[in-house]
């Protein structure tokens, strides 16, 4: 049967270390708007971003997590290790990013014909794929 979907996108959580350089990567950088912000339970605090459809929910908890998610290369770990967002300037975005300092481990490369990507770590070491198709 599935699951009986009542969007046609997804909202994805990422626990920050520091809001104020996420925002700067997420709404900065890569542009994404603003749905507003507020206190959650359990004493963290949610900042809403809008990426097309999908939300983008960055949370700052008041205690600091214990553990850390392994950063670096899809190959590194097990689990979530990036996600996509297709684009129609590639270049444009990666240039920006590296210009505010954040790593592009993967440069923009041609996967196939019509197709490049690229690969931004945001400041949590998370990674972003920029995906272009002509």
């Amino acid at each position: 049967m599935g699951v009986q979907l009542t969007k046609d996108s997804i909202d994805l959580g990422i626990v920050v270390r520091d809001p104020e350089r996420s925002l700067a990567f997420y709404r900065d950088v890569l542009g994404f708007t603003s749905a507003g912000d507020n206190p959650m339970p359990g004493g963290s605090h949610m900042w809403r971003l809008m990426c097309g459809t999908s939300m983008i929910k960055l949370l700052r908890f008041e205690r600091e997590p214990q553990g850390s998610a392994t950063p670096g290369s899809i190959g590194k770990a097990f689990g979530y290790r990036y996600w996509t967002i297709t684009v129609s300037n590639l270049a444009e975005v990666v240039a920006a990013a590296e210009a505010a300092g954040h790593k592009i481990p993967v440069a923009p490369v041609d996967i196939r014909p019509g197709v490049r990507i690229a690969m931004i770590e945001d400041p949590d070491g998370n990674w972003v794929e920029l995906l272009e198709a002509s």
